[in-house]
């Protein structure tokens, strides 16, 4: 829990093996108690290895109490060659919670000129307030050339995120999506909409590099801090 400038508390979450491959299960939890401003990000990009025997698996369960907001904040996941990732993420938010929420996926390491194209994932999120499912998805990469070059999938690009913002209630969440219209480039690279309390940013970018430099706007606009983790400008 480094010392941090915002009103937020801040937790940095290490897996000290460095990565994970198949066969490997980690599961990350955390409760935000009532009132509670809490940020949780990673010390570094996971990274997912080359499997040799079924997939890694990775389960998130949150917990966000009454008026508490929480940043989820994970540095990207990095698929290797051959790696398999099956990821579940739930989070329960009770009464005038909010949350701002980013997974981001690079499909291989750009320095390397890797694509990863025998990746797999399977990446489920369940999003509820008080029990009741507000938000479901599901995101499925099968290792194809279709769903990597397909116009309404991937579109040849080898990253990309998705940011979740569930405000207090649906007149902010409205507020939120004007001022997040002013600073979205308006080329196609990110696209976002909002329906009720929930809204929802998509990003596709050709590197980590071009990702980050898309979503770091984004997240510090949406963010109960107002800023993101010192770790991810590093």
């Amino acid at each position: 829990m480094p010392h941090t400038h915002t009103h937020a508390l801040e937790a940095v979450l290490i897996n000290t093996a460095g990565g994970l491959t198949g066969g490997d299960n980690m599961t990350w939890s955390a409760d935000i108690a009532a009132g509670g401003q809490v940020v949780l990000t990673t010390q570094a990009c996971e990274r997912i290895y080359r499997s040799i025997g079924g997939a890694a698996r990775v389960e998130t369960k949150l917990s966000v109490g009454i008026g508490a907001h929480l940043d989820w904040l994970p540095q990207e996941t990095i698929l290797f060659e051959s790696s398999q990732l099956d990821r579940r993420i739930d989070i329960d938010l009770a009464d005038d919670a909010s949350l701002t929420a980013v997974e981001a996926i690079l499909l291989g390491r750009d320095a390397m000129g890797e694509i990863a194209l025998n990746a797999r994932l399977r990446d489920n999120w369940r999003i509820r307030r008080n029990g009741r499912l507000i938000h479901a998805e599901a995101t499925r990469l099968d290792g194809t050339i279709a769903e990597r070059e397909a116009l309404s999938l991937l579109a040849g690009r080898r990253a990309f995120a998705t940011v979740l913002h569930v405000a207090a209630s649906a007149d902010h969440c409205a507020a939120q999506m004007a001022r997040l219209r002013a600073i979205l480039p308006q080329d196609g690279r990110i696209a976002a909409s909002a329906n009720g309390e929930r809204l929802v940013v998509r990003v596709l970018a050709q590197t980590g590099l071009a990702l980050r430099r898309l979503i770091v706007p984004v997240l510090a606009e949406l963010s109960g801090a107002g800023t993101l983790p010192r770790l991810w400008h590093f």
